[in-house]
């Protein structure tokens, strides 16, 4: 395909998208299904696109006046490719599959785009009822930290400690020019161009031997904060695919017991073949049932019970910049009251000086600092570790780390403008 069939492809993807309110990526995969010539690089660049439209939306929309999918790829070329109008004009020139023509209004606002002076949620690019959320979290610099949200994300990898080393992983994958992440002493990050097809990384024999795994440095961090040590009785709560579940293994050297459950075992199901393959057999899964609690037998059993917990995903926004203009007030609500009931259910399993770790993808107040001080409350019996003594899992680069991240009262707040990862949260509360 050529570029300008490549654009016109992302502009019936992106109108398919604001029509239908469907994920970007079911939409790309139906186009792909509709359009069997298209080869692997002709899908990945189309991707590129859509996934940097929806990034750029607001301020593509602002700049070209209007919200179709025409005119948010037309604004994306200009406010985040920078190409300039005479470029976009051999673009859209109207020959065999290529956008029609710029008409004299598309034209002018390609010339005179700016972005000074526009309203925080434009800026930034994010729903503009998130406005006085974003307010909260970041004050007056709520615009340049969703704009960071609003950047592409590199491709990062956790070393499996029980496997490989990490310079061996740095050689091994060399062709990727990878490098070793700032924080994360177990991390190798692999930028990848826009436009370009992310690395086959499962199909790399690291990769299946279980050598590494995909995640974000701040997942990654994350992990490495809830302090887990060889020999304890840890209960991964919200354990999902099993992300942190492998983290927390290496972490503890092979050595101890680790009970993973989800309450959607549906989340649950691909953590059986991740543990099989990183070689991981201390790992207690336990499906959840109709009838009866599966860690009934865990009653303040556990060093430590780690909550990777439910929540609206704002600090992935890099990932899935399609989840963000299809959030809804009401999905906040219901994540609260998610995070609620899992805090409870997570007190009664810690042992009396047990820690309990609270983690989210977001970062949102209202799902971090806010349900902290609430839990608490509810359970005078926790008391919030000092959120800066997390950072000493990170070793030589905690201090930099510290002075990068947002340090609240009940915890660590990292964020891509910031630490340059994931907007992960990070609380640790001890039982007295």
């Amino acid at each position: 395909m050529t570029p300008s069939g490549r654009l016109s492809a992302a502009i019936d993807v992106i109108a398919d998208i604001e029509s239908r309110r469907r994920p970007a990526a079911e939409a790309l995969k139906d186009w792909g299904s509709g359009h069997r010539f298209a080869g692997s690089g002709d899908r990945a660049a189309i991707a590129g696109l859509v996934y940097d439209a929806l990034r750029r939306r607001a301020s593509s929309a602002h700049v070209m006046g209007a919200t179709t999918g025409r005119a948010i790829l037309l604004g994306m070329l200009k406010v985040e490719r920078g190409l300039d109008v005479a470029e976009i004009d051999r673009l859209t020139d109207g020959s065999r599959f290529a956008p029609a023509p710029l008409e004299e209004d598309e034209r002018r606002a390609l010339a005179s785009a700016s972005l000074a002076d526009v309203p925080a949620h434009v800026a930034g690019d994010y729903p503009e009822w998130l406005d006085g959320h974003l307010a909260r979290a970041f004050g007056e610099e709520r615009a340049e930290e969703a704009a960071a949200l609003a950047r592409r994300a590199p491709l990062d990898l956790r070393v499996n400690a029980l496997a490989a080393e990490r310079g061996a992983i740095l050689k091994e994958f060399a062709d990727y020019n990878p490098a070793a992440t700032p924080w994360s002493p177990a991390g190798v990050r692999i930028l990848v161009p826009a436009g370009a097809k992310s690395p086959a990384i499962q199909s790399e024999p690291a990769f299946i031997k279980g050598m590494v795994e995909v995640q974000d440095e701040g997942s990654q961090i994350a992990a490495l904060m809830t302090g887990a040590k060889p020999g304890e009785t840890v209960i991964d709560l919200c354990a999902g695919g099993g992300g942190k579940t492998l983290a927390l293994a290496a972490m503890m050297a092979g050595q101890g017991r680790i009970v993973a459950t989800d309450l959607d075992k549906r989340r649950l199901a691909p953590i059986h073949d991740r543990l099989a393959r990183a070689g991981v057999a201390h790992v207690d899964v336990r499906t959840p049932r109709q009838a009866g609690d599966v860690l009934s037998d865990m009653e303040s059993g556990a060093d430590l019970v780690v909550i990777d917990s439910p929540c609206t995903g704002t600090g992935t926004w890099r990932r899935n910049p399609d989840a963000k203009w299809r959030m809804r007030p009401g999905a906040l609500e219901q994540r609260l009251k998610e995070q609620v009931e899992v805090l409870d259910r997570a007190a009664g399993l810690v042992r009396p000086g047990g820690r309990l770790a609270y983690i989210t993808c977001s970062v949102l107040a209202e799902e971090n600092a806010d349900q902290v001080a609430a839990f608490v409350e509810r359970h005078p019996e926790f008391v919030v570790t000092p959120p800066a003594a997390l950072a000493d899992s990170l070793g030589a680069s905690a201090d930099a780390f510290l002075a990068a991240a947002r340090i609240g009262e009940h915890g660590i707040q990292m964020t891509p403008r910031r630490t340059g990862t994931d907007g992960f949260f990070v609380a640790m509360m001890r039982r007295s």
